[in-house]
This record gives structure tokens, sequence and C-alpha cells, in this order.
């Protein structure tokens, strides 16, 4: 029995008072979400109820105190019992009868009020009668727990202010809360203000508190911290502030935006302070369940801590992929791209307006600039409300004027940042290397001014005045990795070519004479280096090549594409590094030379050369003289290249058929004709060297000499033929093979099959194979890479400049609406090409300006790297506000520079980096990355320059520290050597 000390009660009224105001209470008392009821036990009530019925004061059913000992396990723990009924064991009622009847009667000492929350569950609302019990622990202690019960209406924000009392945690520290269920996972409480219930929490859990260590980080998600023992992070104390974050792999351009944002002064200390915690907004569906702005929170905390000398955003970048999946992975983006979707989603996370409602926009309707500006920011402000509001967002004034009615409509539309247009030049210079037809003349680098919206036939013109070669007979291709990129054609737009590009302009052959059946074709030609073993991996046993030195194109006659002559004629293209045998070189045939020819011929037959596979066939059975002989009549111009590179079958039958009739006749006569062809054929070699064009001679010339000499004595016919079988002997050393490529400069399997393997009415790809002692002995790499550059390069450029106010001005001028973007006039009632002119009513506290370097339009795509030239103090905009608070007065517009966010590179690649000035100290740094270094004022203005952050001087405050010393100038914890690295 409980002990019946009585509590503290006053003089109840009369009995039936008493029964009177419980029982009105009981039945008038409707169940409200949220209020609080009793419980009493049954037995002490029905005595209560016994007692004022009898109306007598001194009846023997006197209940005394109120006392549930019957409701209880036991009288330690004071647990209710499992499955209690009401009605049956106990009574619920409400907080106003309970406090009556307890100041009537007391309670039984120690025992505690059994209050009971109402709450609403999905189809009802009810007493909640077993309130959820969970225990309670910090994360630093988690042995010593604590049980307590909690309602399920009850907030999270009443746990967590419990756990803080009863472990005595400081009230200047900042929690989080995780709950951990019997399966070990956790899940964090990140929404204090919602219910037990709607937090899924359930009894037998466990509340965890963690409270946030002094560098910043959370103990129970520690990050990576650029450190190299955990001694120097409990040693280092830094400027707060002064910190770099990791690369985690290209996120160069975060990290820039980040900085940015870290030396926003209120923006900072808004975090700092931790006054996002109360206005974290879970429920907005345009926001991120507040988990950007606690991550953004984090990195800034981290970094402001002093502690660290860089910080790894991990946790704050896979939010951000989450929310955003442009950012997902690890590619390259764009800093302003990011800064503008975290304003947003910073914005839509800490919204202090919970339910936005619909507001229907207005007009101006001739009505004063003033009102309606005030309207729109009222209206704004009605849906939009938070720091990001307070610290960066200011007003537009819109007007559009329609070209056909003239009507003309006012607007005053809020804006986060000002992007403006940089003037662009239409105009373009660019570097190329002129290759002219003359092979001794070394390749030419040429500076040319060409239009922006040019075509590649334009570029020519302008080289054309350089060189005084005619612009049709120039051929423009792009060279990468000892090969052509691409070949342009005459009428291609220039935009396709990038200023980092090697851009090579070749001189070609252009010839008067009229030849009915044949055609000019464009040949390109690649080096390539045979390697000293077979290649048996891929399945062949072909040797493998690897591509060096520059390519070359040159128009040919289709009659030209012939094995000598092709020879000939590249021989003389690359006379200027290629150094010629001796005419006493020769190579006599034997064992050694017949050994080399099949290695030759397998090599051409594995890789599918231009030789063909009817030579191999041929020479199986054959000795090397009449081997020698046949090859060499193959080569008198009445073969091509398509029929040589190919194993068609018209040349596999006209093989079998050489060789049947060589096997058939008589051996001296054989090897007499063989012998002819084979001196014809040098006589066709001769010729070619005169020229490109001059292939076809050799035929016609040998046919004007037999005519001449008649018929021959017997003697002089066999002193011919004595010369003659020399001639098969004996032949010059060749230096270099030649093979059929595609345009990567691979040979396929099976390129030489079919009679479709190549096309004349497209350019060829050809290879000029080098065996590594050949190449090294004749070819003269360090000339073959020499070249010559035009007075053109030596004029210096000078770097576009413009200042940021005209920038301004150019923002704020008239323009006409673009096609795909039209203006529906409420008047015409149609869709017109409008006039738009933009103009700025009301500046932000911080303005932050996007300068448009990257330009994108239908026809180009380029990066501006015009220098603009903007102050670091006294930016005024007074000359473009509108807006006027009084006769007199005009709102503060003057403003200091305080970031930068830099762009170093191209379109498809670069470097993001920032400048930014500390609050406290008032000291420039430049944040690469990890790497932090104190920066000179002189060094912000660059061309890199490409977010700029401007805070208003009535707001700036004066810095608390002293600058840091001169001689401490950089630190970079990676150990990097601080040169940019493009990422």
């Amino acid at each position: 029995m409980a002990t019946t000390t009585i509590a503290s009660a006053t003089e109840p009224p009369g009995l039936e008072t008493q029964q009177r105001d419980i029982e009105s209470l009981l039945l008038e008392h409707e169940l409200r979400v949220g209020d609080s009821w009793y419980l009493v036990g049954n037995r002490w009530f029905d005595l209560w109820k016994e007692y004022v019925t009898a109306g007598d004061q001194n009846a023997p059913s006197f209940p005394g105190h109120i006392d549930n000992t019957e409701l209880y396990e036991d009288l330690d723990s004071y647990r209710l019992k499992e499955r209690l009924v009401e009605n049956e064991d106990f009574v619920l009622v409400p907080a106003e009868a309970w406090r009556k009847l307890l100041s009537w009667y007391g309670l039984v000492d120690d025992q505690p009020p059994l209050e009971r929350k109402v709450i609403d569950l999905p189809s009802t609302v009810k007493v909640e009668i077993y309130p959820v019990e969970v225990f309670l622990c910090l994360h630093s202690d988690m042995d010593n727990i604590l049980t307590a019960q909690f309602s399920r209406a009850d907030t999270i924000l009443s746990i967590q202010k419990l756990i803080q009392k009863q472990f005595d945690v400081p009230e200047n520290a900042e929690p989080r809360l995780w709950m951990k269920s019997s399966d070990t996972s956790c899940d964090r409480l990140r929404n204090v203000h919602m219910t037990v219930l709607d937090s899924c929490l359930t009894s037998g859990m466990t509340v965890i508190m963690e409270i946030r260590n002094a560098d910043g980080t959370w103990p129970s998600s520690r990050p990576q911290i650029m450190r190299n023992s955990m001694e120097d992070q409990d040693m280092y104390r830094g400027q707060p502030g002064v910190c770099g974050l990791n690369n985690l792999g290209n996120t160069c351009f975060m990290n820039s935006a980040l900085q940015c944002l870290s030396n926003t002064p209120p923006l900072t200390e808004y975090f700092l302070c931790s006054s996002y915690l109360d206005e974290l907004n879970f429920t907005n569906p345009l926001g991120m369940k507040g988990e950007i702005a606690e991550a953004f929170a984090d990195v800034i905390k981290q970094m402001w801590s002093g502690r660290h000398y860089s910080v790894m955003p991990r946790v704050f970048k896979t939010k951000v992929g989450h929310f955003a999946s442009q950012f997902l992975g690890y590619q390259q983006h764009d800093s302003q791209e990011l800064l503008s979707f975290l304003l947003d989603g910073l914005h839509e996370d800490l919204n202090r307006v919970k339910n936005k409602e619909y507001i229907e926009l207005r007009d101006a309707d001739g009505r004063p600039d003033q009102e309606v500006a005030e309207e729109a920011w009222r209206n704004h402000r009605r849906r939009n409300d938070s720091v990001i509001v307070d610290t960066f967002h200011g007003l537009f004034k819109s007007t559009l004027v329609c070209p056909e009615c003239h009507k003309v409509s006012v607007t005053f539309d809020p804006f986060c940042y000002l992007s403006i247009p940089l003037p662009v030049s239409k105009e373009r210079v660019m570097e190329v290397f002129f290759v002219s037809l003359d092979p001794l003349a070394k390749p030419e680098q040429h500076r040319v001014v060409v239009p922006k919206a040019g075509l590649v036939f334009d570029l020519c013109t302008a080289l054309s005045q350089a060189t005084h070669v005619p612009a049709n007979q120039m051929v423009v291709a792009d060279v990468f990795n000892h090969r052509f990129y691409k070949i342009y054609q005459a009428d291609e737009s220039l935009s396709c070519i990038l200023d980092r590009d090697d851009i090579f302009v070749y001189e070609v052959s252009s010839s008067s004479v009229d030849r009915e059946e044949d055609e000019e074709v464009l040949l390109a030609v690649y080096m390539r280096e045979r390697s000293q073993y077979r290649d048996y991996g891929s399945g062949g046993s072909s040797y493998s090549t690897t591509l060096f030195g520059h390519p070359l194109l040159m128009v040919l006659w289709r009659s030209q594409f012939t094995r000598e002559a092709l020879y000939q004629i590249f021989l003389q293209r690359l006379a200027r590094y290629v150094h010629q045998p001796d005419p006493e070189e020769v190579e006599e045939e034997g064992e050694n030379e017949e050994e080399n020819d099949e290695d030759e011929e397998s090599h051409k037959s594995q890789t599918n050369g231009v030789g063909g596979d009817e030579i191999e066939e041929d020479s199986k059975g054959e000795g090397p003289s009449k081997k020698k002989a046949q090859e060499n009549a193959r080569d008198d111009g009445q073969s091509n290249v398509q029929s040589e590179a190919s194993h068609s079958s018209e040349g596999e039958e006209k093989a079998e058929e050489e060789e049947e009739e060589s096997n058939s006749e008589p051996e001296t006569g054989g090897s007499t004709e063989e012998g002819q062809m084979a001196c014809a054929s040098t006589d066709n070699s001769q010729d070619a060297i005169d020229g490109e064009q001059g292939a076809t001679r050799a035929s016609g010339k040998e046919a004007d000499d037999d005519e001449e000499d008649g018929e021959e004595p017997i003697a002089q016919a066999s002193k011919r033929l004595t010369g003659r079988r020399c001639c098969a002997v004996k032949r010059k050393k060749q230096l270099f093979t030649i093979q059929a490529v595609n345009s990567n400069g691979t040979t396929e399997r099976g390129m030489g099959e079919g009679s479709n393997a190549f096309s004349y009415s497209t350019q060829l790809y050809v290879a000029i194979d080098w065996d590594p002692d050949m190449k090294k002995k004749y070819y003269n790499e360090n000339e073959a890479e020499k070249y010559v550059k035009d007075q053109s390069m030596d004029i210096p450029q000078q770097q576009p400049t413009v200042q940021l106010q005209a920038c301004i001005e150019l923002f704020t001028t008239v323009e006409t609406l673009e096609d795909e973007n039209p203006w529906y006039c409420p008047v015409c009632k149609k869709h017109q090409l409008a006039t738009k002119k933009l103009d700025l009513w009301s500046l932000p506290e911080v303005l932050i300006i996007h300068l448009k370097r990257f330009s994108y339009t239908k026809y180009s795509r380029e990066k501006l790297d015009t220098i603009v030239e903007f102050p670091l103090r006294n930016l005024d905009f007074s000359d473009y506000l509108l807006r006027k608070t009084g006769t007199n007065s005009e709102p503060p517009s003057r403003y200091d520079l305080i970031a930068v966010s830099n762009h170093y590179g191209g379109l498809r690649d670069g470097h993001y980096t920032s400048y930014a000035k500390n609050k406290d100290d008032g000291q420039w740094y430049y944040f690469d990355d990890s790497k932090v270094t104190c920066a000179n004022e002189e060094q912000i203005v660059t061309n890199a320059a490409y977010v700029l952050f401007y805070q208003r001087q009535d707001k700036i405050r004066q810095p608390t520290l002293p600058a840091p010393d001169d001689h401490i100038t950089s630190f970079n914890h990676d150990g990097l050597a601080g040169a940019m690295e493009l990422d």
C-alpha cells in the first residue's frame, strides 16, 4: 500500500457542487488534439462518486487522496500495467476536472500524475494511454542511458530539451539527434518541430544526442581532414575562413563558388550563429527538406573553425548531386550554374513562408513606378522570405513595347544576380601553319584575322593575302596525334574550329590541263614506323605500327596511283628531311635479299597494303629475278591502287594466267621479257620524279624509242638482253613502303578484300611505313619538326579591355526579342517581337555580377577572354538606379568588392579558382582548391574573372583582427607546387 501522506489540498466545495462540476466537465469536454487528459483509478473514482452522491461529508465512503496504485505494475518505476481497459480499470478526466479533484483531495505522495495527450491517429482522435518509451543517451557516453516516456503528440524538440537538462549539456552547444532502432540502424531526426508520431519514433528505440566539435565537424561523421596526424589537428590554430577545399575530382567549380559564399559576411554569420536551425523548412515542396542548408552549414562551420588547413566537402557534393542530377558524378561544370542552384536551394530550405499563397500579378496600367514596384516587392516577400532574399535579392524594371500597337507593358521582377553581357567582337584571330607545295620550304606559322561568323574559305582568303597562294589551292585540316582529326570543306563554318586546335593549311597543285579520262583525288599521307617484332596477339602476324611526324595532303591524278609513281612523288615531297641514298647504293639480290623480300611481302599481305596479294601469290614458286620482273611489270602504270590493294577475283585470275604463261615459255625467252618489263618500270620511276603530273609519260616514251630503233642486229640485241638481265638482279634500295589505311592511320582486317575497298569519289588515306633502321638512317626528325614564324606572329596581340560600367550600360540598353522568345501582346492578341529594356530599381546588400564569358549562339560557341576592368572599391550604381527615396536622397548605391570566382581555360575544359576578402582581418586570399595564398589587390583584375561579389558600403563591417604577417604567404597541405592544373 502506498504511503498516505496528504498532498496539499484546498477546502472542497459542497458535495453536490463537486458532483455537478465534475460530471458537466466529463459530459461537455470534447477531445481536441494536443489537449491533456488524466488517468484516475476506477476504484478511487467509484468511491468518490459514492461519496458525493451520498451527500454526507462524514460518510465512511470518503475516498481520501487520489490513489492510482492499482494501475501500476510496481511502485518503483510506476510503469502502467498492460492492457488496461477504460471504465473498468480507469477513467479519463479532462485537465480542468483533474485540477479540481487534485485541489480538493490531493495525490498520494510520490505518485506521478498520469497525464496523457489527445493524438490524431489516421482514423480517429483519442487519448493516448500508453506513450512512447525511449532510451536517451549522449554520443560521447552511450553507456549512460536514461529511460523516458513521450506522447506521440510531443515534438522532438521536447526530447532534445529533456536530454540537455538530464545530461547537463551547455545551452550554447549545437546538438543534433539520431534515433536508433533495434537493428542498429540510425536515422537523423532533422526536424525538431515534428511530432514523435510523425517521426516514426516507437517504444524501445534509442535517441542519441551528439554535440558539434569545436572544429565544426560532427563526431559521428568526421570528414577526411587534410592533416599529417591527429596531433596536427589538435595543435593547428589558423585564421578562421582561411581554409582550402579539397578537390574531389573536377570539383574546382564547386570549391570556387563555396569560397565566394563563405566570404559573404551576412550569410556566413547567419550560419555561424546557428540562426538557420530555427528557420529550416522541412515541408516546402520546392526545397530539399533542409538537407542542402544543413550540408552547407557543416562546410561553413568547418572552414571558419580555424582548425583546418583544408576540408573535404564530400557530404555537400553528395547532397547537391542528389537534389540536382546535373551535378552527379565528377564532370566539369559551371560555377555560376552551381551558384544559382545553391542560392535557390538555400532559399527554399530556409523560407520562412510555410504555405505560399497564390498571388495574381498585375500590370502597371499607367500607375506610378513607385507604387507598382512596392506592390511587386510585397507580393514577392509574401511568398519568399529568407536570409537569401534579405541578402541577395533586388528588383528589375522590365519595359516591353509592342512594335505594332505600341502597347507598353511595365513589370517589376526580383533577381538574385545580374548576368551582364560582354561586348562581342565580329572578328577573331587564328593561328595556323601553312604547308607550301615547295618540298624544301619549311611550314610557316601565320596569325590571320577572319570573320567570327565566317567560313573556312574566308580563312584561306586571309592566308592567301600573306602567302600569295590562291585560296582555291588550299585545303584546311585539323591535325591531332599525327593524323587528320578533320579535313574541312571550304563552305564549313569557322565556329567548328577552336582556338586550341592545331590547324594546318596545305597548298595543293591545280592542273590547267583537261584530262577527260582521268580525275583528281585528294590524298592524305601519314607517317608510320614499323616495330621490329611481329604482333601475334591480335590473331595475325603483322608488324605493329606507330604514327609519327606531320601528315601531308596532296592532289594527284588517279592514273598516278601506282606504287612506283607514288614512291617517287613521296620521295620528292619529303626531300627536305629525308636523306636520298647514294646512286651507288644498290642491293644485290641473293639469299639475304630473298629473305628480306619475303618479310616485306608478308608485311604487305598482313597489313593489306597497296602492293596487294597478287605479288605474293606469283612469287611463291619463282626465283628472285622473276619475282622482281613481275613486280616491276605490274608497276608500269597499267594498274592502280584499287586493283593492287584488293583481293579481287579478276586480280587472282590474272596472276594465275601470268604464272601459267611464264611456266610454259622457254626460260630464256621468259627472262628476256621480264627483263624488258623491269627496265621499263625503272624508266617510269625516273619520269615520275619530274613532278606529280608526270607519271604517265613512261609507256609513250618507251614506244617512241622502239619505233626509232627499228630492227637490230643479233649482237646488239644480245647486248641489250645482257643489260636488262643486269637490271633484273640489281635495284635501288626502297626507303619505305606504302600501305592503304583508314582515316585513323590503321589498317583494318579485310580492307583489301572485295571490289569496293576504296572509292575514288572521296579522298584516300595511305601510310608511309618506315623500318626503324631505315628511319634512323634516312629520316631527319629534327629537320622535319622545324618551322618558321611569319612576321605576323611577332606583332603582339592586344588583349581586349572593357570597363564594367560599359557592360552594365550594355545590359540596360534596348533590345529586340528573338524569334524563339516572343511576347504575347494583350492588345494585338498575338505574339510579337517586342523591344525590351531592363533597368535597375533596387539593389541588394550583396550584389552578384555574372560576366557572360561563355557565348552560345546557333552559329558559334566561344569563351570571351576580354579583360573587364572592375573597381575594387566605390562601384557606384547611382547613375543606373531608378528608385528614389526622397526629393534629395537616394538609396545607398556604392559597393566594394569582396570575392571573385575565376575561370581559366576554354569551353571544353578549364580550372576554377577564387579571390576573397576575409571579413575578420580584411586581407585578400587566393583559393585554389586545397591551396590558399595571400593575394595583392593588383592580382585580382584578370581576364579570368567570371563572377563578382560586391557588398554595399553601408553594410560593411570593419576588420576586427590585424592583417597577417607578410612572411606568411601561403599554405598547401597537399604539398602541391601551386601550379594551376586543368581538371
